[in-house]
């Protein structure tokens, strides 16, 4: 990839993070859509962190991180500190994938 095309990307990007503010200005969305709004941000998430676990681009993987997502669900669930959540789903797997 050339320089070129990076620059553009990045200009790309800061123009759509920059384009929010600058057209909502101190706007405040209606209740229907802010409740629309919290609705979706923790399916989205969900959505994002399984993706990213399970998947590879084509195949289904299940492996180490499975179970360590499983540990961090039941840790956020039983309402752990973010540390211990962490440090809790990272021994999972470094212990899995040791055996």
């Amino acid at each position: 990839m050339s320089w070129l095309a990076i620059v553009i990307l990045a200009l790309g990007s800061y123009a759509l993070k920059a384009a929010g503010p600058l057209l909502v200005g101190d706007r405040q969305p209606s209740p229907g859509a802010a409740r629309l709004l919290a609705l979706v941000a923790v399916p989205l998430l969900a959505a994002l962190i399984v993706v990213q676990t399970v998947g590879d681009g084509k195949h289904l993987v299940l492996d180490a991180r499975v179970p360590a997502l499983a540990v961090a669900a039941l840790c956020v669930w039983r309402r752990a500190p973010f540390l211990v959540t962490v440090l809790a789903a990272a021994a999972t797997a470094a212990l899995l994938r040791a055996l």
